[in-house]
């Protein structure tokens, strides 16, 4: 086996879930390999990763709504707060979500459930430049 790894920036526009699922084939094509395994990692604690459908925007905002209720910004309890009052909050919700996703591939084609897609999922309200590393494992 083989690897391939390479370094993508995603730009950001604030709180939300951005889909980047483009991102698993086009690191696929460029190793040339037609079957093995694809990691994307996420260098950041505001932001993570997740598997979600990518049929109805409507189940991410059910998620996204979800988790501001379970980890609202504002709590007095926080005390990790310079970077403002959604700091923590982010780091939070990126422990209880993931920094990295494995995803097999054959035929070199990554081999995702009919609904699934990647998504960033950005927690921090502003924009930002986000970091992932995606590598290739495979034949």
């Amino acid at each position: 086996m083989a690897v391939h790894q390479t370094s993508v920036s995603v730009n950001t526009s604030g709180k939300g879930t951005q889909e980047i699922t483009h991102l698993l084939q086009e690191t696929i094509d460029a190793s040339g390999f037609s079957a093995g395994i694809v990691s994307v990692f996420c260098h950041h604690t505001s932001c993570s990763l997740v598997l979600m459908e990518n049929a109805d925007p409507s189940a991410r905002r059910d998620l996204e709504d979800y988790m501001e209720r379970l980890v609202p910004e504002n709590e007095p309890y926080f005390t990790h707060t310079y970077e403002g009052p959604d700091d923590m909050p982010s780091h939070i919700k990126m422990a209880l979500t993931r920094s990295s996703e494995t995803i097999p591939f054959s035929n070199g084609r990554s081999i995702l459930g009919t609904w699934q897609g990647l998504f960033l999922w950005e927690h921090r309200n502003m924009p930002h430049q986000r970091r992932l590393s995606v590598t290739v494992v495979g034949d």
